[in-house]
């Protein structure tokens, strides 16, 4: 099956792609300071945090999740969607000691969706 995506949509995805390599040069998730990555797709949000030097996620959340689904009164895509994985994912970390963590905006601009994640984690307690 073939996808139909047109040059602008190309553009606008190896943008982000190269965004996200930049901050990546940067920003190393340890196991003192994880990395918190943000990823949004059409339909849901995702937010994880990884061990980059062990290579593997700690904690994650997904406005799919039947959890936060649940507690949603609009689409999985929204600031209030965003705002809900934050808490839950910083919850999470929370009870597996994580305190510090950097963050991965994942190209993205620090803004709307990403920018709710954010705000939710810290307010629930994550230091970035």
């Amino acid at each position: 099956m073939t996808e139909h995506v047109t040059k602008s949509m190309r553009r606008k995805r190896e943008r982000r792609e190269n965004a996200h390599l930049r901050v990546r040069s940067r920003v190393r998730g340890t196991a003192e300071r994880p990395r918190l990555a943000v990823y949004k797709s059409l339909k849901y949000i995702y937010a994880q945090v990884i061990d980059d030097h062990e290579g593997r996620t700690l904690v994650a959340a997904t406005s799919a999740d039947p959890e936060i689904k649940g507690r949603l009164t609009r689409s999985a895509a929204t600031a209030e969607a965003a705002k809900l994985v934050g808490e839950v994912v910083a919850e999470r970390a929370k009870a597996k000691g994580i305190d510090k963590v950097v963050f991965d905006r994942g190209g993205y601009i620090y803004h709307g969706n990403v920018k709710a994640v954010a705000e939710a984690a810290r307010d629930k307690g994550l230091q970035f």
